[in-house]
């Protein structure tokens, strides 16, 4: 694919690029104070795309009364009317899939086949959306009492705050808001300030949709260039449910400030995911799954294979075919054809890169394949596989770089000691095929991830399973199956139908 015309790119989607790449805001978002821009720099060449200015303490008021004023509103409106702005809003996304994947490949690096995904996993779950819109389903209970009914039912938080990260620009702001929309909340979104155009773009969207079919203003966003509003947000009472996407450490500070207000949280957090390939593993469906899942996103994902626990008997051969498919991976233009892997996100991640590849060297890891920054403009380093040990300080900690630790083991039963002996919780895969090793690693027993496939890698969920994990991953479920509840309250009902007052547990309080 040819470089697109930046400002006609951004015009289509309602951005208006001016003075070589200036941007000033628009309506229906803050416009920003005075200070410090935002650069948005391409991470494949390192040329500025545009400048953001971000919002300041009275564009952040702004942003959070319109949205309660906006959650008012939309609570009255009837679920399945809710459902159908989602819908509209999907259709939006289609029309403009191609040039959103575009800017979202521009702006975070990763291929454009991946910038085209994350916004149909966007069209996905607004299509999820729009029928779970008419199954908010509570429960209906019988009493102990005579004449008595007792239901459950679901109401709207009011104000659902979203904390999204770079790697998913968008496609976790949709995940958390699609949702949110049609249990009839107001949703503010602060995107990171590594991606800010994307973020920016869906906004535009969002107010053309909602204006042409004179809806509330309940998908509202500010930009923060530091973390002073951030931390507001956080702390403010009147955002019901704090969604946050980012690292353990991070995650741990929001979750604990959310609580110390009593609100409520939803933590998706970092991962030290692995596959595991037993003896009898089909080698060619577990090569290709460890290197998508290892190189996509150039290791960036939450949900990327960073440990392989390969058998003894076969470690030999999975290490050769590893090393013959990534001397095949092209690294460039994450706009060009072939490119199977752009670039990092800024300068600092390939300084984590070199220094986690320094850590694995100190340690004694041998490396059987890259481990080099690539010289050039652009944040390029050369995917690489390590052979390590488990128990490494640095092979238990997170790089968000794909470098790929090969790990021998003698058993099924080790793999899952070793595998969970991460402090993270997230993504976890077997390659068998063996059913009664599927099964005991599915069991209760076996991983203790979130998410644990058989036959198929760590990284690439559907959205109509729920997404997330255990331990230091956060806990948090997003996205398919009972997600939706996240983004209610629950009220528990009971009606007297009778012409008496008789009490539970039957207890006698006769005056």
């Amino acid at each position: 694919m040819s470089t697109p015309d930046l400002n006609a790119l951004l015009s289509r989607l309602g951005l208006d690029a001016v003075n070589a790449g200036s941007w000033s805001g628009s309506q229906g978002f803050s416009r920003g104070a005075p200070g410090t821009l935002i650069n948005v720099r391409n991470p494949a060449n390192g040329t500025l795309i545009a400048q953001v200015r971000p919002a300041g303490l009275p564009e952040y008021e702004d942003v959070i009364v319109s949205a309660t004023q906006a959650a008012a509103a939309w609570r009255e409106v009837p679920a399945p009317k809710r459902g159908e702005a989602v819908r509209l809003l999907g259709e939006e996304l289609r029309r403009h899939k191609q040039d959103l994947g575009t800017l979202v490949s521009l702006e975070n690096g990763k291929i454009l086949a991946e910038g085209l995904g994350e916004v149909q996993e966007m069209i996905d779950i607004a299509d999820f959306a729009v029928g779970q819109s008419r199954m908010l389903y509570g429960l209906s209970m019988h009493s102990e009492r005579p004449q008595h009914r007792m239901s459950e039912q679901w109401h709207p938080l009011g104000v659902v705050g979203i904390i999204s990260a770079f790697n998913f620009p968008v496609a976790v702001w949709a995940w958390n808001a699609s949702l949110g929309a049609i249990c009839g909340n107001a949703c503010v979104w602060k995107p990171s300030p590594k991606t800010p155009l994307a973020a920016l773009a869906v906004q535009q969207l969002c107010i053309k949709v909602m204006e042409a079919n004179k809806l509330p203003p309940i998908f509202q966003l500010f930009i923060d260039g530091g973390t002073e509003l951030a931390t507001r947000f956080v702390e403010d009472r009147r955002v019901a449910l704090v969604s946050f996407t980012g690292s353990t450490e991070v995650g741990r500070k929001v979750g604990e400030r959310v609580a110390a207000r009593l609100g409520k949280s939803l933590l998706e957090l970092g991962g030290n995911n692995a596959v595991i390939v037993d003896e009898t593993a089909n080698l060619d469906l577990a090569t290709a799954a460890i290197v998508f899942g290892a190189v996509g996103t150039a290791g960036q994902r939450c949900t990327s294979t960073r440990r392989v626990f390969v058998h003894k008997a076969i470690a030999a051969q999975l290490e050769e075919r590893l090393i013959h498919a990534y001397k095949q991976v092209r690294i460039g233009d994450p706009l060009e054809n072939g490119t199977l892997m752009g670039p990092l996100i800024d300068p600092g991640a390939v300084q984590r890169y070199l220094a986690a590849i320094q850590a694995v060297r100190a340690a004694g890891g041998e490396l059987l394949y890259g481990g080099n920054a690539l010289k050039g403009a652009g944040n390029f380093v050369e995917p690489a596989i390590v052979r390590a040990s488990n128990d490494w300080p640095i092979v238990q900690s997170e790089t968000f770089a794909p470098i790929l630790y090969v790990i021998p083991v003698d058993s099924l039963a080790a793999a899952i000691e070793a595998q969970n002996a991460s402090a993270h919780g997230l993504s976890s895969a077997l390659f068998t095929d063996r059913l009664q090793n599927a099964e005991a690693f599915l069991s209760a027993a076996g991983s203790d991830c979130g998410i644990a496939n058989i036959n198929l890698g760590t990284s690439g969920a559907e959205i109509g399973g729920a997404f997330g994990g255990e331990k230091d991953t956060g806990g948090g479920r997003e996205s398919g199956s009972d997600a939706w509840k996240a983004y209610m309250r629950r009220q528990t009902n009971t009606v007297n139908w009778s012409r008496e007052l008789p009490l539970a547990q039957g207890i006698d309080f006769k005056t």
